[in-house]
């Protein structure tokens, strides 16, 4: 799979949903233990955590860690499971979720792709950024030490038939997030620096909502009238 914004644009549909299952997951507050300082990085940096809004920067590297291109966006979430993550460059993509359905907008092929959020999604390292207590049910969880002046979690997939996340690492600088590094089943190593966050900010609700640009072919399943969960508390 092509590292940058055309990771979703050269990918098949398994690969595609990878990136999106490191967004969404529900779950129960996951205790901290004071000589865990992994466990206990994730669970301060999630406590009362109802929105985030940050800058990344991703890098790919294949199978024989061979670099691909970089691309840079900006990444926004809020509880329970509405996010928006917007490649800005080299090439411009976004993929929304509302909370009830998520699109896939390439304007290079001027199509939007669109499907109903579903459980599948909610294998997720990232869940730590709002949500962490599915990560015990869905990933064998260990201290990884410190290297490059970060804590770092390791996560093992417990059913990797069942998950596009073969493994992953969470790296925090004190109570921050900063890094990320996950491994899919065909051992292509995705590398995510996150800066700049804002936590509990206000976003505006249409942050999370997509309208098809005029024009623009939309291919995949909506469903009509759907109640789409809470863009606010």
């Amino acid at each position: 799979m092509p590292v940058s914004a055309s990771l979703f644009r050269h990918s098949p549909p398994r690969l595609r949903s990878l990136l999106v299952a490191l967004l969404l997951l529900p779950g129960l507050p996951l205790p901290a233990v004071a000589s865990e300082p992994g466990r206990a990085a994730v669970e301060a940096f999630s406590k009362d955590l109802q929105s985030l809004d940050g800058r990344f920067e991703q890098q790919v590297f294949d199978a024989s860690g061979q670099p691909g291109e970089r691309s840079t966006g900006r990444i926004s979430l809020k509880a329970p499971r509405q996010f928006r993550w917007e490649y800005q460059t080299p090439f411009p993509q976004l993929i929304v979720a509302d909370g009830d359905h998520l699109w896939i907008y390439d304007p290079d092929l001027e199509q939007v792709t669109v499907r109903v959020q579903s459980y599948e999604e909610q294998s997720s390292p990232l869940a730590a950024l709002i949500d962490p207590g599915e990560l015990d049910r869905q990933f064998l969880v260990r201290e990884d030490g410190r290297a490059e002046g970060l804590t770092w979690v390791q996560l093992k997939a417990r059913k990797p038939a069942e998950s596009g996340v073969a493994s992953a690492r969470l790296g925090f600088a004190g109570q921050t997030l900063a890094r990320m590094v996950f491994e899919d089943q065909l051992g292509q190593r995705t590398e995510v620096r996150f800066h700049g966050w804002t936590r509990n900010g206000a976003l505006p609700d249409d942050l999370f909502r997509f309208e098809p640009p005029p024009g623009v072919d939309v291919v995949g399943e909506r469903r009509e009238g759907a109640d789409v969960r809470p863009l606010q508390e």
